[in-house]
């Protein structure tokens, strides 16, 4: 048995947090946990008999009851995308207390939660708007300082034509890039764990090659070893989260877009467009779910399982390749 020092919820959240990070989650995600632990925690402290500090809160005295009270007060002011999430958070923290054999059970199922709405898609606003981007990235910029147009249109053709997430574009390797030519994928470290392929049309192809030959000339052969970070840094150095954004940021106003860009999408506009041009020019809900990795497209629908085939039939109808193609004086 644990001593009461032991059982202090503070400790088994960072407990928690530990075990969660053997997962690789982004330092985002870890500090949403941390936060809704702790706020919750806190909650639930004051909804006792006795109210106690965080500090003073055991993992003894969170009660269904107390865990109701503190849920309530937390909800008040909140979305209901916010509470789920909590809620979530809070239920996978119980089931590791429960194998730890720090409490018997999880008192989550006693406490209602609010259905997850499901997030509405942020694309970029304008019909042509994604081929104008690529057209304004693919011409050298003479008012940059260090030009590099051929890596950022990588990371463009990545997002808009792969719909990769921005953890996703930051783990890639050079290795990650695989399949014969005609068959060309990208393998992915998904988000929670799960990995996928991705099918990647000639367009896209090119254009990675493109950027890793000028890579080679900038940096040498060895910058370009199977295990090394796909995107780097003008200095050679691998892309980091805000290196990331302030690129693609940079791209937008390159482009005169940044009024077409939704407010808080950033990089990830362009997998919403990559996943809305899917849909438009007719992909299934199970080719859209399989390319960008979804787990569920609503928790009421099971994983649909597509074949290799339809997933790259998916892709080659994207309008967005289509147009990377033409930029580059292929077949449109």
């Amino acid at each position: 048995m644990h001593d009461k020092k032991d059982e202090s919820v503070q400790r088994w959240i960072e407990e928690f947090l530990t075990a969660r990070a053997t997962r690789k989650p982004s330092p985002h995600t870890l500090e949403a946990y941390r936060r809704d632990l702790r706020t919750i925690a806190g909650l639930a402290g004051e909804a006792l008999t006795s109210p106690l500090p965080l500090d003073a809160v055991a993992v003894a005295d969170l009660s269904p009851q107390v865990m109701r009270a503190a849920f309530a007060r937390f909800a008040a002011p909140r979305a209901a995308a916010s509470v789920h999430r909590a809620w979530s958070t809070w239920n996978t923290f119980f089931t590791f207390l429960v194998a730890e054999g720090v409490v018997p059970g999880n008192p989550m199922p006693a406490v209602g939660r609010p259905r997850a709405p499901l997030p509405q898609p942020k694309p970029l606003r304008g019909e042509d708007t994604p081929e104008e981007l690529l057209a304004a990235v693919a011409r050298e910029a003479g008012r940059q300082r260090d030009p590099w147009p051929e890596r950022d249109l990588a990371v463009l053709a990545l997002a808009l034509c792969a719909g990769l997430r921005l953890s996703e574009l930051l783990a890639l390797r050079v290795a990650s890039l695989g399949g014969r030519a005609g068959e060309r994928r990208v393998d992915v470290a998904g988000k929670g764990g799960r990995p996928r392929t991705v099918p990647i049309e000639d367009a896209v192809d090119r254009v990675l090659v493109s950027y890793l030959d000028s890579r080679r000339r900038r940096f040498g052969a060895r910058s370009v070893r199977p295990d090394s970070p796909l995107l780097v840094d003008r200095r050679g150095e691998p892309l980091r989260r805000g290196g990331l954004q302030y690129l693609v940021e940079s791209c937008y106003r390159r482009a005169g877009i940044t009024d077409r860009v939704p407010r808080g999408a950033r990089l990830h506009a362009l997998r919403h467009t990559f996943a809305t041009r899917l849909a438009e020019d007719g992909a299934s809900a199970a080719e859209i779910m399989r390319l960008l990795g979804h787990a569920s497209l609503a928790a009421s629908q099971t994983y649909i399982e597509v074949t290799a085939g339809q997933q790259r039939a998916a892709v080659r109808s994207n309008r967005t390749n289509r147009a990377l193609a033409g930029l580059l004086g292929g077949e449109p």
